[in-house]
């Protein structure tokens, strides 16, 4: 068996894991005001955490990539 040389999936899960480590320290960053009792960041905080999810596909893509790159039937057709 064979391993798939390193790509574009493993590329993707580097990334995803950088942009869902971004947005997992942008929740914590926005969550701590309200521990602390300051006043909480604008809208536009929240909005940035959304990127755990947005890093999580990313990263998923990757994952799916790899291992449809890797496959025994794509290895058997080329």
């Amino acid at each position: 068996m064979s391993t798939p040389p390193s790509g574009a999936g493993d590329r993707l899960v580097r990334v995803g894991a950088i942009v869902f480590f971004i947005g997992a320290l942008a929740t914590l960053v926005t969550v701590a005001p309200l521990f602390l009792g300051t006043d909480p960041f604008p809208s536009i905080a929240y909005a940035v955490c959304m990127l755990m999810g947005v890093g999580f596909l990313i990263a998923a893509a990757g994952v799916v990539r790899s291992a449809w790159a890797g496959s025994p039937k794509r290895d058997a057709t080329r």
